[in-house]
């Protein structure tokens, strides 16, 4: 459904460190910096960016956005949510774990990255 996702980023150096960490957890290589200085995660089905807002104002996190990323069990979830912890992402919503509504049962973790923009891991059980 999507092409790509862009998140503005403050310090793309620090969000560099803490993305590269967190989706290395999930399997996937290091973000490559371009001419721009924006970071880009390139996979066979996207791309995942990371940049400074071109407008020159402070990345600032969508009050009611969040970024979703599959995960492939609630362990590789809770590894994820570990690492994001350690390389300066913040806890935020409820701890790790599975809840039910409108019946579907999904693992999730929810952290605030270096920016504050907020971003999850799901699975569906």
């Amino acid at each position: 459904m999507f092409s790509h996702v862009m998140l503005g980023a403050n310090d793309i150096q620090e969000s560099k460190a803490f993305y590269d960490a967190i989706l290395g957890a999930l399997g996937y290589k290091p973000g490559v910096i371009d001419q721009k200085g924006r970071c880009f995660y390139f996979t066979d089905t996207g791309v995942f960016a990371l940049t400074k807002p071109i407008n020159g104002e402070p990345a600032s996190c969508g009050n009611g956005s969040t970024i979703g990323f599959a995960v492939q069990s609630p362990e590789q979830g809770d590894r994820w949510h570990a690492t994001g912890l350690a390389n300066g992402g913040r806890e935020c919503e409820d701890p790790p774990g599975v809840r039910e509504g409108g019946g579907l049962r999904l693992y999730l973790a929810y952290l605030r990255d270096p920016a504050g923009n907020k971003i999850c891991a799901m699975h569906r059980l």
